[in-house]
């Protein structure tokens, strides 16, 4: 199995268009030490070569696709190595690049929950507008622990498991949450049996969730944002990490004591879906020496996993 990651930044990417924290200058002036990245998805292929899915399609996804020639193989007029597509929410930031898949000749095959779906047919009806292109096949990723598989990738098996977390914005369910509304998928390689547990958006660590890390050779979580009060602290946003569906690194009980915990067997512990605040981003920032020396690692765009 191969991960490559296409986007490692939370919405709005790095740097945010519209954001002069000291992050955001100092990346675009290039006085900081860091890495401009796109906004978070991955692509999974069984092996090298074959055609995979795609995890999220962020308003990034043509750029993506444009800087990885695996995920344009050119073997005919028409092309593309992405069989599928899973979504873990509902998300601008992982949902709207759908837009741009609407050249395909044939419905796009989308995989997600019944309330992600529901949000993306009124709240941002994405699915509805995709109906006037390509139209879209769209299968309902259950939560009952079973696998599912995507059609034209074999060997690759997923289970989503529901996770505390926050919808969009723009669905009903803001404000009260429903089962589906975020999930994290491990994603299983039937020949190696190695296994990623993936989730960019994780709100707790359940003994449920726990154990779906624990039992992956590669975990690669939430790591938007490294306190709790960051956004207020920074002056750019009113709300903290845990209240929007992300838990921090930092802090008791954060993200940094859960991957502490794992098993030795866990191969690598990586964060991805970063927010341009995070001071992580700095890789001369003590934040950033201290996942180091804990043995976590920070998605890069571009960054290739094999299992």
């Amino acid at each position: 199995m191969r991960i490559t990651v296409l986007g490692s930044a939370a919405g709005g990417g790095f740097p945010q268009w519209n954001c002069n924290c000291r992050n955001c200058a100092g990346v675009r002036a290039g006085t900081l030490r860091a890495r401009p990245r796109t906004q978070s998805s991955i692509f999974v292929q069984p092996e090298p070569g074959s055609d995979g899915v795609l995890f999220n399609a962020s308003p990034d996804i043509l750029e993506q696709i444009r800087s990885h020639p695996a995920l344009q193989p050119a073997r005919a007029l028409r092309d593309s190595a992405i069989a599928g597509v899973v979504l873990i929410d509902g998300q601008v930031d992982h949902a709207t690049g759908l837009f741009m898949l609407r050249e395909r000749g044939t419905p796009l095959s989308l995989w997600c929950t019944e309330p992600v779906a529901e949000d993306l047919c009124q709240g941002n009806p994405v699915l509805r507008v995709l109906s006037h292109y390509c139209g879209v096949a769209r299968h309902t990723i259950a939560l009952d622990g079973g696998d599912f598989a995507v059609p034209g990738v074999p060997g690759l098996r997923m289970r989503a498991m529901a996770l505390q977390g926050k919808a969009a914005p723009y669905s009903p369910h803001r404000e009260h949450p429903v089962e589906g509304d975020n999930i994290g998928v491990t994603l299983i390689d039937e020949r190696s049996g190695r296994r990623l547990f993936y989730a960019p958006g994780l709100a707790a660590v359940t003994p449920p969730v726990f154990d779906a890390m624990a039992g992956a050779d590669v975990v690669m979580v939430d790591g938007t944002f490294w306190s709790d009060d960051e956004m207020l602290r920074l002056g750019v946003g009113s709300k903290r990490a845990r209240e929007i569906g992300h838990l921090p690194q930092s802090g008791e009980g954060g993200m940094l004591e859960w991957l502490a915990r794992l098993p030795a067997t866990t191969r690598r512990r990586l964060l991805i879906h970063i927010n341009n605040t995070n001071p992580i981003l700095d890789e001369d920032s003590a934040e950033h020496a201290a996942l180091r020396r804990a043995g976590v690692e920070v998605c890069e765009d571009g960054m290739t996993l094999d299992l």
